[in-house]
């Protein structure tokens, strides 16, 4: 059986790791990138905490002493569900199954102007992107005689209080009290903004109340502006545009309010629904599709649970790739397999230096503090791929941790190419 992965995140790498030298399977396994990306810390490498290599590992070692994984470096651009074929911008590739495990991509609600001149955060070069933009903006304030210009350039607006807006909003506090001070002795820091703008009345939306307010507590205490029930309207490079009429100052907008599902030419629209996703029944197959599936963020599996699909995080589709695996290597002789049930586990998020919430829902728990955070770290360095890659971000932690200090705060001049900023 030859088996087709596009997308090399969570999902589509357990899968082929799940699959790996098992009889009966040729599996190809497709990504723009050579590596895999640990998302959840790409707010430490946009902040310089860690290095981008810290949070990302070849995918070619992890597949070194494979029999049946190769890797191809392409770009799904159409799928022929009648020939059984997919196009790539390296050429044609048949399959017997195909799975889509491409993930989301940044939402910006089709707003040109948001999209032009803030920065995303979905993959690590976007984070590389961002610390690079942040570290500039200050090396341009020593410089600046104009005082609005000046205020533009240290304010900065995270825009998203879900876990990735918290965190990253947390660690620029952090960075604005013990850091940047020292860095720039000439620059007056008191007057530096970051603002946390988040849409609905609460922070950490899909957790429980009380992470929700421990959190905000947490961010207001680090000197973050949490501002909830504030949509952006329009960004010009310039200033933030609110729903309100009330406009933000800031050269530095980071864009972490919503993400949409990367579907490709060729799927019936009538499977795509809310957020850009992909509707499929409960063993992970696309409706009315025979041999197509999709797990991950771009699935959206409907279940009395979670009538609106699942959350779209890491655990669900590491599970949906688990099960997956399970029903391909089973056959279509074996009875089919139960209906696909995600198991919450809990969810968690850090604030900063010894803050973090977590909540378990079985039994009902909640953490929050040092206790929380030092939880969340310690889940974190298991799922990171390669012990290498898990004592370097350890020894970063701890280096940091001892010395309220982060020490990549570099700026590479050939790859970073400030975005267009419109006057």
């Amino acid at each position: 059986m030859k088996v087709v992965i596009v997308g090399a995140g969570f999902g589509g790498l357990k899968l082929a790791r799940k699959l790996n030298n098992k009889k009966g399977f040729d599996i190809l396994l497709i990504d723009r990138f050579n590596y895999h990306q640990f998302q959840p810390l790409f707010y430490q490498v946009a902040t310089g905490g860690l290095d981008a290599s810290n949070i990302s590992f070849p995918l070619r070692k992890v597949f070194q002493k494979s029999k049946n994984v190769r890797i191809r470096l392409a770009t799904l651009q159409q799928i022929l569900p009648s020939e059984n074929k997919i196009i790539t911008d390296t050429g044609e590739i048949d399959y017997d199954v195909l799975v889509l495990s491409m993930g989301a991509d940044t939402n910006f609600f089709n707003n040109s102007n948001i999209s032009d001149n803030s920065f995303p955060m979905k993959s690590t070069v976007e984070a590389l992107q961002i610390r690079h933009r942040l570290i500039q903006n200050f090396e341009d304030a020593l410089t600046v005689t104009d005082k609005d210009e000046l205020q533009r350039l240290m304010n900065i607006v995270v825009v998203g209080g879900g876990p990735t807006g918290v965190e990253l909003s947390g660690t620029l506090a952090e960075m604005k009290t013990y850091v940047l001070p020292k860095d720039y002795p000439e620059l007056d820091f008191s007057k530096m903004n970051i603002y946390l703008l988040e849409g609905t009345d609460r922070t950490l939306g899909t957790m429980s109340l009380k992470s929700s307010r421990q959190s905000k507590r947490y961010l207001e205490k680090l000197g973050v502006q949490v501002m909830t029930q504030n949509i952006v309207k329009d960004y010009d490079g310039q200033d933030v545009l609110l729903q309100d009429g009330k406009r933000l100052h800031a050269s530095t907008v980071i864009w972490a309010a919503g993400i949409k599902g990367n579907i490709p030419d060729g799927i019936d629209k009538s499977l795509i629904a809310r957020g850009n996703r992909l509707l499929t029944d409960r063993q992970c197959r696309l409706l009315t599709y025979n041999n197509i599936y999709s797990i991950g963020d771009l699935a959206s599996m409907k279940t009395p649970k979670y009538p609106n699909g699942h959350p779209q995080v890491a655990p669900v589709a590491i599970q949906q790739a688990k099960f997956l695996a399970k029903k391909l290597r089973r056959g279509e002789e074996d009875s089919p397999l139960p209906e696909f049930e995600y198991k919450d586990k809990g969810s968690m998020a850090t604030v900063g230096r010894n803050l973090a919430v977590v909540d378990v829902p079985r039994p009902k728990i909640h953490f929050r503090g040092f206790v929380a955070w030092m939880i969340w770290m310690g889940l974190h360095l298991m799922l990171i791929l390669g012990v290498k890659n898990r004592f370097f971000v350890f020894s970063n932690w701890l280096y940091n941790y001892t010395t309220y200090d982060q020490n990549l705060r570099l700026i590479f001049k050939e790859f970073y190419k400030p975005r267009k900023k419109k006057l």
